[in-house]
């Protein structure tokens, strides 16, 4: 199963992104043997500043076709590492060909595009800096894949 990483905004070269390269290096790799992966970011930019209705309009374009579709929202789901881990298994158990990821811009995603959405999900209720985000979602697919693979990485 492809994942995809569907995100508001460039990011620059720097510590954020090495970690994210980093991370999703590491989850190709661990993922490859479980049928995860690769893992592709998609960044998107409303130059017009229209907003996340605006940025909602991109991010549709981008979505691969058919794919499953989970937002990181404040508002959504939190989830445990293991229960994370065991519901991209079952996506991927199920035949499921794309797990696309979406990050919104500095207002979050559109309302009608959270709507949309197969699941939403959560790093807790503090709202967190974009860059940060794709930095926990890439680190949390990583561990994800450690668990699936029984890696020590992720330790209870």
């Amino acid at each position: 199963m492809r994942i995809h990483l569907c995100v508001v905004g460039r990011l620059r070269a720097g510590p954020e992104r090495d970690l994210i390269d980093d991370y999703l290096t590491r989850f190709d790799r661990t993922g490859r043997a479980l049928g995860l992966g690769p893992a592709r970011v998609t960044e998107i930019e409303d130059k017009k500043g229209g907003g996340p209705e605006a940025e909602a309009a991109l991010l549709r374009r981008a979505l691969p076709e058919g794919a499953v579709l989970w937002v990181l929202d404040e508002r959504g789901r939190m989830m445990t590492s293991p229960d994370f881990a065991r519901d991209i298994a079952d996506l991927r158990d199920r035949g499921r060909g794309d797990l696309a990821f979406v990050i919104g811009g500095a207002d979050g995603v559109s309302g009608a595009f959270r709507d949309e959405a197969d699941r939403a999900i959560s790093f807790g209720q503090m709202v967190w800096p974009h860059m940060l985000a794709r930095v926990m979602l890439a680190e949390q697919l990583y561990r994800a894949a450690s668990i699936l693979a029984g890696s020590p990485y992720h330790r209870v």
